[in-house]
């Protein structure tokens, strides 16, 4: 299949955005699917538990990698992607040896060790940097409570803790700042089922401002990131990606913008609300519920999700398989247990298509997966994926995610045309939002001649 066009020079530009500080504007129309621009990765780092499933250097999946033959414990597809990745992994590779089971700074940790080496041995602007270089990152220090500058200050003790070897640091009020960037500015790197890979910095993808109705997608293959259309964009619009999960309400969505990025969006979906009632369909009961029942309902709704997002914040979680479910070190049966029983207790007012009841869904699928429960998973996925295509964005990675685990959940229980039917949807959002030539779907398409 032959490969897209490279996006020009000029065809994207730098500018100030009204009430948005920097933003990036298309000085050309762009097509739905078409790719706008790619940005390689300024600094990454691969999560540990992927560490013997993907390369350290590239993020590429494969089998039989390479390991590092010091540590043991970073995977290369080859010699080429060791000696790529080595100004990067020394950091870590005699620490690893060193600490052994007691080496575990956070992934924020490792990500702002590699950013501080970047810049000592590449002191001038970067490919990844050609239009919003890394010391531009907002910090909003200001705007930092005492609970955020804790969780600096341990990070930042973490920091001269595992890595005294290689690293020159500059001053603490240096380094807070430049964690308060990376909290602000870093990425999550997914694969195709939305499994977390890493974290990485890319500078120009940063530059984007945030709308819960963006025109444009953020996907990556290996360690570039490449940004496609999924509105029509005409000259002059200014490109919107969003940061956040979109399935939410609109307080809920402002809520979390408040709480990691510091504003409040003013998108035509904030200022209608046009979709929250949907979200949060009520059902209709004999005696309707009194509006205090309802927001009663909302807080606990909201606090069982606040309970899952904490754990994966102060990193309670490690199991994580398809979905990355939630793990407090609880046995699975238990967690699906309270996964159930939230659903029980939400359910005598809301409609399963309810987003609180879809993220309790979700929970409850990734628990059902790990203990390879397929035909329970196969449940949660077939309630969730119709509300999740009328609640998201159109072209959304989550609805292509979902279609997918529902195809693979098919064709393991030999439902091979039901299979078929999911996977060719899932195909049909990726080829929009990853480009036609993109090794998942090359991996999809396998998967559909194999069955």
């Amino acid at each position: 299949m032959r490969s897209e066009a490279a996006p020009q020079p000029g065809d994207l530009e730098r500018f100030v955005s009204a009430g948005k500080g920097r933003g990036l504007r298309a000085r050309r129309r762009y097509a739905v699917g078409e790719l706008l621009f790619s940005c390689p990765a300024y600094a990454s780092v691969l999560t540990v538990s992927e560490r013997g499933s993907h390369c350290d250097g590239c993020f590429a999946r494969k089998e039989d990698l390479s390991k590092c033959g010091r540590c043991k414990q970073a995977f290369y597809c080859n010699v080429e992607c060791q000696k790529e990745d080595w100004p990067m992994h020394k950091l870590e590779c005699s620490a690893m040896c060193t600490f052994g089971q007691s080496w575990n700074p956070s992934e924020t940790v490792r990500l702002t060790a590699r950013i501080l080496a970047k810049q000592k041995t590449n002191p001038e602007r970067t490919q990844s940097e050609k239009l919003l270089a890394v010391k531009e990152f907002e910090s909003h220090l200001d705007k930092l409570d005492n609970e955020k500058r804790e969780l600096i200050q341990n990070d930042i003790a973490a920091l001269h803790h595992f890595y005294s070897k290689h690293l020159e640091y500059p001053d603490n009020d240096a380094l807070v700042v430049l964690f308060a960037q990376v909290n602000c500015n870093g990425f999550t790197i997914e694969d195709e089922e939305l499994s977390h890979l890493g974290s990485a910095i890319f500078p120009d993808v940063a530059l984007m401002n945030h709308s819960c109705c963006p025109n444009v997608i953020v996907t990556y293959k290996g360690t570039l990131a490449e940004v496609r259309a999924v509105k029509e964009i005409e000259p002059g619009e200014e490109v919107f990606t969003s940061y956040i999960d979109l399935l939410y309400p609109t307080e809920d969505r402002n809520d979390r913008l408040r709480d990691s990025y510091f504003f409040n969006c003013d998108c035509r979906e904030c200022v209608t609300k046009d979709k929250d009632k949907e979200k949060l369909e009520i059902r209709e009961l004999n005696v309707p519920p009194s509006a205090q029942a309802v927001w009663d309902m909302i807080k606990y709704a909201r606090n069982v999700i606040e309970e899952f997002r904490r754990a994966k914040h102060y990193k309670y979680i490690l199991y994580h398989l398809f979905t990355g479910f939630l793990n407090y070190f609880i046995p699975p049966s238990e967690l699906l247990e309270i996964c159930e029983l939230s659903l029980d207790k939400m359910g005598a007012l809301f409609e399963d298509s309810n987003v609180y009841m879809l993220h309790m869904m979700y929970q409850a699928m990734g628990v059902c997966l790990y203990v390879q429960d397929w035909e329970g998973a196969l449940r949660y996925g077939q309630k969730i994926i119709r509300p999740y295509s009328k609640h998201y964005p159109s072209y959304s990675l989550n609805v292509a995610s979902m279609w997918l685990k529902l195809g693979r959940l098919y064709m393991t229980l030999e439902n091979r045309t039901a299979g078929v039917k999911a996977l060719k949807k899932a195909i049909a959002i990726m080829e929009v939002a990853h480009g036609k030539d993109h090794p998942y779907i090359s991996e999809i398409k396998k998967e559909l001649e194999d069955h």
